[in-house]
């Protein structure tokens, strides 16, 4: 494939758009509710918090377009799009509307988006199975930033400056997953600050999307603690969490006999971080543990551990040829009270590395910047980038079986940022499209389940 040099460009057609995706996904965001809800329930004062429900479904569309600052916002304006859509509003509007947000606003914007998400999962199989078994699973991340003006940067657990986001996302076996909470915090803060509220109010999102069924709460060893354990029991889930490796927990491994080992060996190798290579097999077993026990009695917690041990060689006596001879084992071990089979649970805990993917995807999309210097601007940024992502991973659900699972790159590759052509036929608009789009089919879907009935097919 070689360029053509016999061509020339000039910008001047007003009735192209780079984004004819973004019709049939802001369609599904009206479907669910998101003008609605912003209206209803956030009450930003001022000029700056009028028409609230057009800012947000803004913001929002330009992150589903690939928007990661204010100023990418810009994107919503070039074209047609004023004759596809109304209430766009410049960048400058927008940071203007983030900036007058309190933590109160964003409080409010996490009951949005917790509806949205309840909404999305009726219009669409967002979270199919979950009905009969659901996973919440809970992870935090560093955001760096730069400069000296972004209120709450710090230096984190990474040692990296930032701003500290904490993710919850439900899924199933069969279902892609899903955010149910998010909150961002400062730089500096422990991974379990305020972990056992986003724990509480995620449990409750995931249940009003339809997560009916069995519900286990995953997570690191950095939620080892009761407050974590005991408000995903007081939601009515089980618990898996990596325990870490205190005085209590080496002394029931060391009670495991011999003979208690079951090898395992992984389909796919897995990465070790602390030797900086790949394993493929291990040896698990369990024994019963009751967790803080320096609490007072009624707030101890019982369950198992299911500890895999993986070998760990000496690599000074392996320079010299011996090789396994003095090998030792090194142990990480699960505290959960699930009613899985052992090995079955070990494996349900692995799936926990999921929530790795959504954060990959949220940093490299709306979260690739904290874009304003003002801290609730960001934290609301980060409510609406979930949004965001839920909306396409909707979107995704009801194009193909494919986009159902792809990542929301792929999703805004393919489906969001396809070029049209705007033309007036009969009093209403039509979208002509690219010819042998090879995801043709995908995209007719999607907008066959997100417009009106009265609409007229593109």
């Amino acid at each position: 494939m070689q360029a053509s040099h016999n061509d020339s460009a000039v910008f001047d057609d007003p009735n192209l758009v780079s984004v004819a995706g973004l019709v049939p996904v802001m369609g599904l965001a009206q479907r669910a509710g998101l003008h609605d809800l912003v209206a209803e329930r956030l009450s930003v004062a001022g000029p700056a918090g009028a028409k609230a429900g057009d800012k947000v479904m803004a913001l929002v569309a330009g992150m589903v377009a690939g928007a990661d600052s204010i100023e990418d916002m810009d994107l919503l304006r070039h074209g047609g799009m004023d004759r596809l859509f109304t209430g766009v509003r410049a960048p400058t509007t927008l940071g203007t509307h983030l900036r007058a947000y309190t933590f109160g606003h964003v409080r409010q914007l996490d009951v949005v988006a917790s509806r949205v998400l309840a909404a999305l999962a009726r219009c669409s199989p967002l979270l199919g199975g979950a009905d009969q078994v659901a996973y919440l699973d809970i992870d935090d991340t560093i955001r760096q930033t730069h400069g000296y003006k972004k209120q709450g940067v710090g230096y984190g657990y990474s040692g990296v400056k930032g701003l500290n986001a904490v993710i919850a996302t439900v899924s199933t076996p069969t279902a892609a997953p899903a955010i149910a909470g998010t909150r961002l915090r400062r730089g500096n803060v422990n991974s379990a600050k305020g972990a056992s509220r986003l724990v509480a109010d995620a449990l409750m999102a995931a249940k009003d999307a339809g997560a009916t069924g069995m519900i286990t709460v995953r997570a690191d060893s950095a939620y080892y603690n009761h407050d974590v354990i005991a408000a995903a029991r007081r939601g009515g889930a089980q618990f898996s969490v990596t325990a870490r490796m205190d005085k209590a927990v080496t002394r029931a491994i060391t009670t495991i006999s011999d003979d208690a080992w079951v090898a395992i060996k992984y389909p796919n190798a897995i990465w070790d971080a602390e030797q900086q290579c790949w394993i493929s097999d291990a040896e698990v077993a369990e024994v019963p543990f009751t967790a803080f026990t320096s609490r007072r009695t009624s707030e101890h917690v019982t369950g198992r551990l299911i500890v895999r041990r993986v070998k760990r060689l000496n690599h000074i006596t392996a320079k010299d040829g011996q090789g396994e001879l003095f090998t030792v084992w090194r142990h990480h071990a699960v505290f959960t009270d699930t009613a899985l089979t052992m090995l079955a649970a070990e494996a349900s805990h692995r799936g926990h590395a999921i929530i790795e993917n959504v954060i990959a995807e949220l940093k490299a999309g709306p979260l690739a910047h904290m874009p304003s210097g003002v801290f609730d601007a960001n934290a609301a940024w980060t409510v609406l980038a979930a949004i965001a992502f839920n909306l396409t991973r909707a979107a995704g659900t009801l194009a193909s079986a494919f986009h159902a699972k792809a990542t929301t790159a792929t999703i805004r590759a393919q489906l969001i940022n396809v070029p049209a052509r705007i033309a007036r036929s009969a009093r209403r608009l039509r979208l002509h499209l690219p010819v042998r789009w090879p995801w043709e089919h995908a995209w007719i879907a999607l907008h066959a389940a997100c417009r009106p009935p009265s609409t007229a097919t593109t």
